[in-house]
């Protein structure tokens, strides 16, 4: 059976805490920035723990090997 890889994509866009929780950029930052409040792009900045939901999909999926 082959081994299963872990997707290339995925391996750049997230990565796994000690306890297994899946790290991500906070989303919505791409462009239109002009519009949003500093109150809302400040707390945007740096990183942010994935819901459980769709962190599981992304543990059994797409990171299979932590």
């Amino acid at each position: 059976m082959p081994k299963m890889k872990t997707k290339s994509g995925a391996k750049k866009r997230f990565k796994l805490s000690g306890t297994g929780k899946v790290i991500m950029a906070q989303a919505n930052k791409r462009h239109g920035m002009i519009k949003r409040t500093n109150k809302q792009i400040r707390n945007q900045r740096g990183t942010t723990v994935m819901a459980e939901p769709d962190a599981v999909v992304v543990r059994k999926y797409f990171l299979p090997n932590g």
